[in-house]
């Protein structure tokens, strides 16, 4: 993959910090890039695309080859959805340019979310489950189809 690297928004990079388990915090991912990945899922889970408008200067943006390769097949396929155009996989630079360009607004939506979900908590990973959970409810009771998954719990 070519040296283009994913940012973070300079007004969600705190956010981000926290969010990564460390010393200092507690938070429930283990690297930038699980962040990320799961804030990029939460704002397309929305349908929602912020752009950045200043990127962190304190968060080094991130190379790609830190992301494993289901993040990037990730990263491919969320960019052919959103373009429907396969051309957008190709090897070359205006291409990877575009596809980081769709994940990084996807992403900071998904930043975006869980700072106005998650301020005031004391406890991430608790306030997380509660959003997951009530994502999975909210989506239940939307689809009225017959769905064998209820029977299961």
């Amino acid at each position: 993959m070519a040296a283009n690297r994913i940012r973070v928004a300079k007004d969600k990079a705190e956010l981000v910090k926290q969010l990564v388990a460390s010393k200092d915090t507690t938070g429930p991912f283990q690297t930038y890039v699980e962040v990320m990945v799961f804030a990029a899922a939460l704002g397309v889970k929305h349908k929602k695309r912020v752009p950045l408008e200043v990127s962190a200067k304190d968060l080094s943006p991130l190379r790609q080859d830190y992301f494993a390769s289901s993040f990037i097949l990730l990263i491919n396929l969320l960019a052919i959805t959103e373009t429907k155009d396969i051309k957008i996989i190709g090897n070359d630079e205006l291409a990877d340019e575009k596809r980081i360009h769709i994940f990084e607004e996807y992403a900071n939506s998904g930043l975006e979310i869980l700072q106005n979900e998650l301020r005031g908590a004391v406890d991430y990973s608790e306030r997380l489950l509660l959003i997951l959970s009530s994502e999975r409810f909210t989506s239940e009771e939307q689809d009225e189809e017959f769905d064998l998954r209820k029977f299961l719990s």
